[in-house]
Formats: structure tokens, C-alpha cells, sequence
């Protein structure tokens, strides 16, 4: 029934192409395959900032059952229906109290912040995320909490009562002025000391070299694994102690001992925003953020605008992959084109010009577990602006259908800047750009040799906008292969690998493509799944 209903589908969508000839159309074309979630971590995870994703409560603030309202959008427990976006995973920002309104400061790390739901809500969610398939990772900040925090007050009070022997002294960073460290920011404490904030005066930077503070890591790890996440995303991980990147990595992979002694097969991912070469030794302890292949001056987006050749593009995912792997085999990669700290993709990849499609079919149909930030599908915009304001960046969601959820506090960016319509606008639109996200990550699941294979790069010489390679899974090798030129390319396969192909899996772009014995035709902005 599931590949029936995938069928009619696609006889719905061949029948607005041939209605609507006057302007291209975003075609798929699927041979045969089904698609599956293999039970492991190759997923296709979905960011979520809560406070702006949607408002069940009517208050204006997203929240935990604003999520569960649109688990159907996000997946509606059948891969194969075509109707839901089809993410496997959900990474949810910070839902820790906090006074701030990003929630990077938590004073409680077992708790929800009661203006997003409470930890019933939240169970809830993580139960109705597995009935359909979703695994939850959720922010976790162990470099700091805020300084409204009751350890951070309790060791205040200590040391006004001088009570040296109170054990909260020991959990914050407390110096005198000369062990202070050069390149680390501080702020008074009291008396001659000072505390370490180099986030902010109110993020003190908790001391994880205490036995006390790292059996409150196991403890606040064991509640959250226990309620039942998958595991964390950890935030700012080079700040333990920092740029010490050996110390970095040591306690690194203490946490991971300590998490997969709680669940083997948790999964973990930290962010190391720097380039390869600084990110490739936390490789060590858990998977990381591949950076150097996100914002606009990123390798995805160089190559969907044109400014690099794909060549490029693959040949330095198979170098990264190799390098990354050569430090830890079990590694996975997690390209991304943007998040919560960076401009919107949509401000840089052109709807209008098929750029932004072809980005997320470069990141999305290549090795590893690929992040969208919530609203990208829809190519929402939000970026700094003159004001300096990371609010910008994580807009409220655009439903356009009467959700009443607002943008954060601290926002400034014009409601008529986004031109790309709202999730209403293109649920049902065969060209809009959700649809083609819904197309490519179903046939990522089809094929799932795409995510988890062996990747053989192949070179195109005197091609700048074609390229592509062959992933081999379980004996099984499929080739994937990109036009990202305007104009129609055809190539004779066998005069770059000795591979045969039989038949085409699936195809997504403006165009078509055909395969005659091993000469491939791809129209403009196309990629193609071969087999």
C-alpha cells in the first residue's frame, strides 16, 4: 500500500507537469526502491528553534506541544507518503530554564523551561517522535551556566559567609588576578577573585576539572537519556579549556565513555566552529558540525552558485571523509548549509534561480547525516542586519496558517523581506521548494547507499558543472551526478569508471535525465540517482 500511495503520487505530480507546461517544473522520477530508515544513525535531522517554532498555547512562545502539532509535517510515520517533510531526527535547541530568551544560560539542567511546556510535555514528545520514526537530540551546555544558577548564588553566599569548606566554590572557574590566563575574559567574584565568562558576564564557566561538577555532568546526562533523547548536541566545545584542543578532547571523551555507558548507541554531535583542519581531532570523542562546508562561502554554496567547480566539491568530501575517518572509523559526517548562528541560506542561494535547490540536493544526496535548520525548506530569510542581532536568525516560523507563534525578543527583521512564501503557500505546489526538499530525502531513503557508503570520487576533466561518485553499501553501488549549469550536459560515463549502470533510481531538477547504454543527458540543474 505504502508504494501504491508513493505511485499515485507521482502520477498526481506528472499530471500538474504536463498542466503547467508554460514554466519548468521540479520533477522525481523514482524506478523502483522504497524508502526505508535503516535503524541506525544515518538520519536526516531537522534544528528547531522551540521558542519560534509554534505556539499551541496561543501565548505568542513556541513551545513543546506546538511540536507535537506538527510531527506530521515533520513525519508522518510513512516515508513513502510524500505528504510530510520525511526528517528522521530533531535537534532541539536549548529547552532548559534560562532568563535568556536563546536559552544558552540554563539555572537548571533537569527541568524544561516552563515557557515552552513542562517534562510531561516533553515526554510526550519524545514518545509520538519514536512511534513515527524521530529520534531527539537536544542542546546541551556544559562550559557555563547562567549566573542566576543556584550553584553559582551558593558559592556567592559561601564565600560572603566565608564558609571555605562549601563545595559550590569548587564548581566555577575562580582566580585571583594573577592565575588569570591570557586570551580568557573575566569578570569580579568577589573579594580578590574573579570568575571566567568568555560568552558573557552572565555565563561563568563552570569548573570541569571537579569531581563534584563532573558527577553532576553523569547525573544530568543519566535524566535526560533515561526520559528517553537519543542524546546532545553540545555547544561551544572548545571552551572546556580554551583552544587547549588535548585537554578538549580528553574530557571529550571522558562525556562519551560516561554517555554510552548510559546508551551504547547514543548519539552525540558537537559544534567546533572553525575550519577542518581544527575540527578533524574532536573527530576522537564524537561526530562534529562539518563547517567548512556551510554558509555562503562554504563549499555547498560555492558550488550551487557556480563559483566552484563540482569537481571540487566532491573530490574534497571524499579527501574530508577520508581524514575524518583515518581518526575515527565509526565517525559520520554532518554537512549543513546553516543554523541558528548564521545568516539564512535563503539569503544567498537563489529560489528564483534554482541555487537553493541545488544546494540541498548537493548536502542532502551525499554521505553522512545531513542538518536542516527549521525553515529552510521554505527558504525563510533572516540574517544579523545593522542592529547585530542573532534574533534575526531564528524568525518565527512561517505556517500561514494562523499559528500564532511571534518572533523572539530582540528582533528587527522585516516580515517583508521574506518573499518566499509560507509553509501553506507550498504544501501543495508542485515547484515550491518544500516539495523538492520532501523528493530528495525520500529518495535519499530509497537509496541508502547514498548515506552510508564507500565514497569513490570520480573526475569529470573540462567539466566545471558536472561531476558526481559511486557509494557502495552491502554491495550495492549507486552514482550520483549533478548539473549545476543552466544548460543541458551529456556525458559518456564509461570513459570515467568502469562501473555499469543499468537504470536511473530517480532524478530531481528542472530537467530530466536519460540514460542510453552509459551516455548520460542531464538538463540544467539536475541531479541524478543511477544504479
Amino acid at each position: 500500500m505504502k508504494k501504491l500511495g508513493f505511485i499515485t503520487l507521482l502520477i498526481i505530480m506528472l499530471f500538474s507537469v504536463v498542466a503547467c507546461r508554460q514554466k519548468p517544473e521540479y520533477q522525481v522520477t523514482l524506478d523502483q526502491g522504497e524508502a526505508i530508515m535503516l535503524n541506525d544513525n544515518y538520519r536526516v535531522y531537522y534544528e528547531i528553534f522551540v521558542g519560534a517554532f509554534s505556539d499551541a498555547s496561543g501565548n505568542g512562545m513556541g513551545d513543546i506541544q506546538g511540536i507535537i502539532n506538527r510531527l506530521d509535517y515533520l513525519n508522518d510515520g510513512d516515508l513513502n507518503s510524500g505528504k510530510s517533510l520525511g526528517v528522521t531526527g530533531l535537534w532541539l535547541m536549548p529547552i532548559m530554564p534560562s532568563p535568556s530568551y536563546h536559552k544558552y544560560d540554563t539555572t537548571n539542567y533537569k527541568a524544561i523551561d516552563p515557557q515552552y511546556g513542562t517534562i510531561d510535555d516533553f515526554k510526550q514528545l519524545v514518545d509520538e517522535a519514536q512511534a513515527r520514526g524521530i529520534d531527539i537530540i537536544i542542546d546541551l551546555v556544559v562550559n557555563h551556566t547562567s549566573s542566576y544558577h543556584p550553584w553559582f548564588r551558593a558559592a556567592k553566599e559561601a564565600y560572603r559567609n566565608e564558609d571555605w569548606d562549601n563545595p559550590y566554590l569548587e564548581y566555577y572557574t575562580l582566580v585571583t588576578h594573577e592565575q588569570k590566563i591570557n586570551g580568557r575574559i573575566y569578570y569580579p567574584f568577589a573579594g580578590d577573585l574573579y570568575y571566567e565568562g568568555n560568552f558573557w558576564s552572565e555565563m561563568p564557566e563552570l569548573n570541569l576539572d571537579s569531581a563534584l561538577v563532573r558527577q553532576e555532568l553523569v547525573d544530568i546526562i543519566e535524566f535526560w537519556l533515561n526520559i528517553g533523547v537519543k542524546g546532545f548536541r553540545l555547544d561551544a566545545v572548545k571552551y572546556i579549556y580554551l583552544d587547549e584542543t588535548a585537554r578538549n578532547v580528553e574530557f571529550w571523551q571522558w562525556f562519551m565513555e560516561t554517555v554510552r555507558n548510559v546508551k551504547e548507541d547514543a548519539y552525540v554531535v558537537g559544534e567546533m566552529w572553525a575550519g577542518d583542519a581544527a575540527i578533524l581531532p574532536y573527530y576522537a570523542a564524537f561526530n562534529n558540525f562539518d563547517f567548512g562546508m556551510s554558509q555562503s562561502s562554504g563549499a555547498i554554496a560555492a558550488t550551487a552558485n557556480g563559483i566552484e567547480p563540482i569537481n571540487s566539491y566532491v573530490h574534497y568530501l571524499a579527501g574530508y571523509k577520508a581524514a575524518v575517518k583515518e581518526i575515527n572509523p565509526d565517525a559520520i559526517l554532518q554537512p549543513f548549509i546553516s543554523n541558528h548562528d548564521m545568516n539564512r541560506a535563503a539569503g544567498y542561494l537563489s529560489l528564483e534561480n534554482h541555487r537553493m535547490h541545488m544546494a540541498a540536493t548537493l548536502y542532502l544526496w551525499t554521505y553522512g547525516t545531513p542538518f536542516i535548520y527549521y525553515g529552510e525548506e521554505i527558504g525563510m530569510r533572516g540574517s544579523r542586519g545593522s542592529e547585530n542581532t542573532d534574533a534575526n536568525r531564528r524568525l518565527a516560523m512561517l505556517w500561514g496558517d494562523g499559528d500564532s507563534v511571534r518572533d523572539p525578543i530582540g528582533s528587527t527583521y522585516a516580515r517583508d523581506n521574506q518573499i518566499n512564501g509560507t509553509v501553506n503557500d507550498q504544501i501543495s505546489d508542485p515547484q515550491a521548494l518544500l516539495t523538492h526538499y520532501k523528493k530528495i530525502i525520500m529518495l535519499r531513503y530509497a537509496n541508502p547507499e547514498i548515506a552510508r557508503g564507500e565514497y569513490t570520487p570520480l573526475q569529470f576533466d573540462n567539466h566545471f558543472s558536472f561531476g558526481g561518485f559511486l557509494s557502495t553499501y552491502e554491495n550495492s553501488t549507486v552514482g550520483v551526478f549533478h548539473n549545476t549549469s543552466d544548460a543541458p550536459i551529456t556525458i559518456d560515463l564509461s570513459q570515467t569508471t568502469e562501473h555499469t549502470f543499468t537504470h536511473i533510481r530517480g532524478y530531481a531538477g528542472l530537467g530530466i535525465a536519460k540514460l542510453e547504454g552509459q551516455t548520460l543527458t542531464l538538463e540544467g540543474l539536475t541531479s541524478v540517482i543511477l544504479k
